[in-house]
């Protein structure tokens, strides 16, 4: 297997990215710390530019956009009303939501801002311009609940679709290494989390720095036992010729959803290339489903 040309190419895309940020800084400097000195707008920069960089490469039918995902307690195909008893329930307001508008209905929609049914979530992203220590356990907890929102109707395991994917994004990182390493931390916090049962589809899928690092979710076992259904978090460091790493993962995660089975019968392309790269294991969180 070679690949060789996806992987420079998505490490220019990546290098560009972050050089266009670094761009953003160096016009609107900030005279006391790094940075852009107005910091609500260096954020949402951030958030604008990975929102652009993903839409360029995924299908026309999905659209990479921002707002919440309302899931109303009504009757939903032909006459299923498994949504009787429950409340009508939203989301915060989601960085990144990836939806896919060809084939589902908007509530709302003004610019790129909208309220949009779980049905066609495909994949939920929080972005932030650093990734710092009080931001893992919040923005995972977030995620968390806009996967339970997004959570397929069926009662039947087996009938249930793929949840949509779930990631943590920076541009950089002000995680503190103490005593204890980074990745460790953020997986100690992954185990506060989700002590009480959970799914697979609801556990975050990447954690990660662009610009260096990230910790991910490997996939779940094809044969699920009572002794396997354990979510396995790893961790890589990256080298300035292996950016590509992060935003092919994010991407994958994306696809994979996507393309599954359970949502599509169409085959999902060769569009990504991991080359070996050993990773560094974290451990192990049980889950009770895998969705």
């Amino acid at each position: 297997m070679d690949g060789q040309r996806l992987r420079d190419f998505w490490n220019q895309e990546v290098s560009a990215l972050l050089a266009v940020y670094r761009q953003f800084e160096t016009l609107l400097p900030n005279p006391v710390t790094e940075g852009a000195e107005h910091r609500g707008e260096d954020g949402r920069y951030v958030e604008a530019l990975v929102r652009d960089y993903l839409q360029k490469y995924l299908p026309k039918d999905l659209e990479v956009l921002t707002g919440f995902v309302l899931r109303p307690a009504v009757k939903t195909g032909k006459n299923d009303r498994s949504r009787k008893g429950d409340t009508d329930v939203h989301s915060t307001q989601l960085d990144i939501i990836v939806y896919d508008t060809g084939t589902y209905p908007v509530f709302q929609r003004m610019g790129e801002t909208v309220i949009v049914p779980p049905e066609g979530v495909i994949a939920v992203l929080s972005v932030k311009k650093k990734l710092r220590d009080v931001d893992i356990f919040a923005e995972c907890k977030a995620l968390m609940n806009a996967s339970h929102i997004c959570r397929c109707d069926q009662r039947e395991p087996a009938q249930r679709r793929r949840g949509p994917f779930l990631a943590l994004v920076g541009a950089g990182s002000q995680l503190a290494d103490t005593r204890v390493q980074k990745q460790n931390q953020i997986f100690k916090k992954l185990q506060e989390l989700y002590a009480q049962p959970i799914t697979f589809d609801g556990m975050v899928g990447f954690i990660g720095d662009l610009s260096g690092w990230h910790v991910f979710k490997t996939r779940p076992p094809e044969k699920m036992t009572e002794k396997n259904m354990k979510a396995k978090y790893c961790y890589v460091e990256l080298g300035d010729d292996e950016l590509h790493h992060g935003f092919q993962f994010i991407l994958s995660g994306i696809l994979s959803v996507y393309y599954d089975e359970t949502r599509r019968n169409v085959r999902r392309p060769g569009y990504t290339a991991f080359p070996p790269k050993p990773a560094t294991r974290l451990g192990q969180i049980p889950f009770e489903a895998l969705r």
